[in-house]
């Protein structure tokens, strides 16, 4: 859950020849900023004669604004526009990620050693051993990214194949933050005994299983079937890591408004798959008093079931001392709802239930939205410190471990660090690992693991 700088915007690079003498780059520049476009990177591409080539991001509201910005160019002389590239698609042709080996394949010598007839010593070793694939397979480092595609992102069920973009993401950032194998798998499946018979079917193939981007309710049954039925850890992104980072988040803004989580009274307005998952995290952490909105009689079921209170959003947020927002629709909080001294933090984004500014004027003592409050925060180092523990489970210690490395980790005034602090990540994994020995989920090296 993140909007990044410009996210509101789109970002377009436009390839300009550029008349090579002093002056021309400058009234080219002058004409974005005067039709109200912002300039991000330039990359020289080539010289020429007379003219140097060079790809000029820019900074647009819409498209609308980004023809008005284009004809603001064409009046330029000595600026002449000879293609328009967009940047996010250029980053992902071809897809993102691929399958490479470990090991140089030179000679035949290393033929034989990888493959026939030397690979037969070490599936005999597994047949005997089986825990040894952590030593000799990739099972042990690999995770597998399973969606159906029925809640990607902000753009709802869109199916599995045009949710792939979103899989390859967290794919490349497992290998980029933690060295872990990530491996997409798409389901057309909707049902959800399907799914599961799918996912357990493929599980010997991976350490853990990670569910992505499956919608409300069916993720809550998907996820806890499975975790009964395998012996590696299964863990819904959606529910847990968003639950994490939130609580994370929440330590920091509570010391900022100098208040105590576990003593007050926490209201999730929107109580799907993020909304249930950051609930129970909270009261697993100890909040005594959790109430909650949603406008799914089942959803506040599920949440009633789990141990909070149901209410109307009116009496959510007159009960509440801390607020978290989940809903997707921008603009739900209205200032008047809003008790001097409230901590609001309302996730949805692009666009929040209410902007920080606006519930700080209305008086909240801390408000802030879902810009860096982003699942990558967490489920890096969960799945590798789950993984380096070779743990059958991730539990809320674990998750609580992660929550509070990673509340540390956050510059003075921030609510969390840096998705691409190395360091942190590195912390959380260990966090982790440790949360799993002392809770008892880890597997002790030497033990065999238990065919599913």
């Amino acid at each position: 859950m993140q909007i990044e700088k410009g996210v509101d915007k789109i970002v377009k690079t436009i390839r300009v020849m550029v008349f090579d003498k002093p002056g021309y780059f400058g009234r080219l520049a002058t004409a974005i900023g005067n039709a109200g476009g912002s300039l991000g990177d330039i990359r020289l591409v080539n010289y020429g004669q007379e003219y140097n080539t060079r790809d000029v991001t820019v900074f647009a509201n819409d498209e609308t604004h980004f023809q008005v910005i284009l004809e603001e160019l064409g009046k330029v002389d000595g600026v002449i526009i000879s293609d328009i590239i967009d940047p996010v698609l250029e980053l992902h042709k071809g897809g993102k990620i691929c399958v490479k080996s470990r090991i140089p394949i030179d000679s035949i010598s290393t033929i034989r050693k990888i493959y026939t007839p030397g690979v037969a010593k070490v599936c005999r070793l597994i047949q005997r051993k089986p825990e040894r694939m952590y030593d000799y397979t990739a099972i042990g480092n690999t995770v597998a990214i399973v969606t159906n595609g029925t809640a990607i992102l902000g753009l709802g069920d869109i199916g599995p194949v045009a949710g792939m973009p979103v899989m390859e993401g967290k794919a490349a950032l497992f290998d980029a933050l933690v060295a872990i194998n990530g491996v997409p798998i798409l389901t057309a499946s909707k049902d959800t005994e399907e799914i599961i018979r799918t996912i357990a079917a493929i599980a010997p193939t991976f350490g853990a299983i990670k569910l992505e981007d499956i919608k409300a309710p069916e993720c809550f049954e998907i996820e806890d079937r499975l975790s009964a039925m395998l012996d590696i850890p299964v863990m819904h992104d959606d529910q847990h890591g968003t639950a994490v980072v939130v609580l994370a988040a929440l330590l920091n803004a509570s010391k900022y408004a100098g208040m105590q989580v576990k003593n007050d009274v926490v209201g999730m307005v929107g109580l799907g798959a993020a909304g249930m998952g950051i609930a129970k995290l909270l009261m697993a952490f100890g909040v005594r008093k959790m109430v909650g909105a949603d406008i799914n009689p089942e959803a506040q079921t599920i949440f009633e079931k789990a141990g909070g209170k149901s209410m109307a959003l009116p009496e959510v947020m007159q009960a509440a001392d801390i607020v978290i927002c989940t809903t997707g629709v921008p603009g739900l909080i209205k200032p008047e709802s809003i008790k001097k001294g409230q901590v609001i933090l309302a996730l949805s984004n692009p666009n929040p239930e209410i902007s920080p500014e606006e519930a700080r004027q209305a008086g909240a003592s801390f408000a802030a939205d879902g810009r860096g409050v982003n699942n990558a925060l967490a489920f890096p180092g969960l799945f590798r410190g789950a993984l380096d523990a070779r743990a059958r489970k991730i539990n809320n210690r674990m998750k609580i471990a992660a929550a509070r490395t990673i509340s540390a980790f956050a510059e003075a005034g921030e609510l969390v660090p840096s998705i691409l602090n190395l360091e942190m990540h590195k912390k959380v994994a260990e966090a982790v690992e440790r949360a799993a020995f002392e809770s008892g989920v880890a597997r002790a090296r030497g033990e065999d693991v238990e065919e599913s």
